[in-house]
Parts: C-alpha cells; structure tokens; sequence
C-alpha cells in the first residue's frame, strides 16, 4: 500500500495542478470546487485505458454541468467558456462541454492526435424535428478507425456509426482543421478559429497543457 501511495504522488502529471487551482479561486468558489473534483477524477482515471478516461471525463462534465445556450449564461451569442470558466458558471453549450473534455483528456496524457472537436448538423427529436448546429468531441484510436463521439446530450460514448442523427461539418483540434472528419488537414485552427485561439490561451493559463 505505501508503495502504491508513493508511485501514485511520484506520477508526473500532465496539468499544472497549482496553477488551475489558483485559476479557479479566481474565477470564483464554485469553479474551485469544480476544479477540486476534476483533479480527483483526473488522478482516478490516470491509470485507465483510453476508453476509461473517455468515460471518466464525459460522465463528469455532463453530470456536473446544466446545458445552456450563450445568451443565457455569458449574454452573448456566441461565448467559448475556458474550463474554469464553465465551472464558475455551472453551465454551458455544447462548445463549452468540448472544449472542456478535450483539454482533460490531453492532460491525462492522450495524444491531441487522438482528438477532434467536431461542429457537426444534428437531427434533434428524430426525423421530424430540426436540425441545428452542435459539437461533439470525436477520439479515435487510430487515424483511419472509426471515432467514438462524446457528446452533451447523451451520457453514453458511442461510435459514430450510431449517431446516424449527427452529420460533420468540419473538425479540429491544436495540430489541424479538417473539413469534416476526413484525414487531409485543411489548414491552422489557430488562424481560422479566433474563438479557438483565444480558448487555447486561457486554458494553458489555468493548467492545462
């Protein structure tokens, strides 16, 4: 057991754990205490698998955070909330639950390759409903394999050949931009993505690497 304890203090971490702790104490008491419980979740998920740490990372923040559109929470149309920020909050829309797993996930070490944010159309309340703009975050084990999509409507990671209500647009992650989930990069996120910038700078700030 001492041995355990001493091998799992020792295990370098791949976030600054001090440094998103200060960042969430500025944010506000809820964000710390937010950030409290990612850590705890990201050190109990370190020596999982990858579908482990998928699961771990996606049932936390859709159980921890409510859905809300832009203008509800932030009084702008369109907000890209850092993952402190969206823990202050309580809340947040589909880019805002992406984002957040996508940088949790590189801090536990997943390769960015691994990753794609994915704005996708999606067919909401079936054939006859409507279809609107969303994002999911899409791992893939391999280039070419098949992804598995965790998304903020449902609490199950799936394949994507069981989102038939799900049609991509476009994907990127820090590396690419790629026009839907295909292989060929189609330019910089960084330079086509101001929003996407933007939300890099503000997470490394909070320590997330």
């Amino acid at each position: 057991m001492l041995l355990f304890f001493l091998v799992t203090c020792l295990r370098p971490l791949a976030w600054d754990a001090d440094r998103m702790l200060a960042a969430a104490a500025k944010q506000g008491p809820r964000a710390l205490a937010g950030a409290k419980a990612l850590q705890a979740v990201m050190h109990g998920a370190a020596d999982l698998d990858d579908a482990g740490k998928l699961d771990a990372l996606n049932q936390f923040f859709n159980r921890r955070i409510l859905s809300r559109e832009d203008i509800d929470v932030w009084g702008q149309v369109d907000y890209w909330a850092s993952p402190m920020e969206m823990m202050e909050k309580g809340a947040g829309d589909c880019e805002d639950y992406a984002i957040a797993k996508y940088f949790s996930l590189v801090a536990l070490g997943m390769p960015v390759q691994k990753l794609r944010l994915v704005y996708v159309r999606a067919q909401i309340g079936g054939a006859g409903g409507t279809v609107q703009a969303h994002m999911v975050l899409a791992y893939y084990s391999a280039p070419n394999a098949e992804p598995l999509i965790l998304d903020s409507l449902i609490s199950e990671v799936r394949p994507a050949s069981r989102r038939p209500d799900l049609s991509p647009v476009f994907s990127f992650n820090s590396e690419g931009l790629w026009q839907g989930v295909g292989s060929q990069a189609a330019g910089d996120p960084s330079a086509r993505l101001s929003r996407w910038r933007e939300v890099l700078v503000k997470a490394r700030a909070e320590g997330f690497q």
